[in-house]
């Protein structure tokens, strides 16, 4: 066996360990937080398992490193892509809230033109977290006389109210771009495609209220809505959430002007006419 065959057979197992041990330590806590009773031998050989896997990962990590591998190739080996893809979704919505704050969006530097498209669905949102929020507070009450339930219950719910509003954070940090020679569409935090300009058959502007999940097309809809249906000359990928490809023909998209990107897809696709040379002297 080779030294890179030794590697990947010590990843796979690590992997394996993880996928066991991880979840068992979940069930202990829960069980914990439920009051039952766990031997002390078990608790110890769960915390050993966990704390000897973290340091095999790690020694894992400085063999990469010195192979060559960035930091971001290191953690690829060693998590699973969907993992690393749940993971990065969960911190670019917290990250989304910062900026939110902040008056600062995503990837706007350098753009031709930056379309929001967000307006139509804050109303649901903010609705959404009131509701959350009222939860949270009658668990609270319902709770009190169970203080560690109540404890790991306000930790979901407050995680909850930050999540829904990490959603539309997201939406308003990340509006449309359009480049030079790209449009990057997105829809929070979960959805980022860049559609090169020459590969644009036609843009229409059609609202429509109901999509039907079809191969090839893609619809990125802000309260069930989409304004601007694009078409392509030839597919572009645009991935799912864990990774698994979607090749696309057809995008439908909103934004909250919509006859502005609509005007501004067409003056970019539209190549100014060369200016005429100077005539030949006689």
């Amino acid at each position: 066996m080779t030294r890179r065959g030794g590697e990947a057979a010590v990843v796979r197992g690590l992997r394996l360990v993880a996928y066991t041990a991880l979840p068992a330590e979940v069930v202990l806590a829960v069980c914990l937080v439920a009051g039952v009773r766990i031997p002390g031998a078990v608790l110890a050989v769960a915390e050993l398992a966990v704390v000897a896997l973290l340091v095999a990962e790690g020694l894992v990590f400085r063999r990469l490193r010195r192979r060559g591998l960035s930091v971001r190739e290191a953690v690829a080996e060693l998590v699973p892509e969907p993992v690393l893809r749940l993971v990065g979704h969960e911190l670019r919505l917290m990250t989304s809230l910062v900026r939110w704050v902040a008056r600062r969006p995503h990837g706007v530097g350098g753009a031709v033109g930056v379309f929001p498209h967000a307006r139509d669905q804050a109303a649901l949102f903010y609705g959404f977290a009131f509701v959350c929020l009222v939860e949270s507070v009658g668990m609270s009450y319902l709770l009190a006389d169970w203080p560690a339930v109540h404890a790991v219950v306000l930790v979901l719910d407050v995680y909850t109210v930050l999540f829904v509003l990490g959603l539309h954070a997201a939406s308003v940090t990340r509006p449309h771009v359009l480049t030079g020679d790209a449009l990057r569409l997105r829809q929070a935090a979960h959805v980022d495609v860049r559609v090169p300009l020459d590969l644009i058959a036609s843009v229409r502007r059609e609202s429509l209220f109901s999509h039907e999940k079809t191969d090839g097309e893609l619809n990125l809809a802000v309260g069930s809505q989409t304004s601007l249906t694009i078409e392509l000359t030839e597919p572009v990928d645009a991935p799912r959430l864990l990774g698994a490809p979607r090749p696309v023909r057809i995008v439908r998209v909103h934004a909250d002007d919509p006859k502005a990107l609509a005007d501004a897809l067409t003056r970019a696709r539209t190549a100014p006419s060369p200016s005429p040379g100077r005539p030949p002297r006689a």
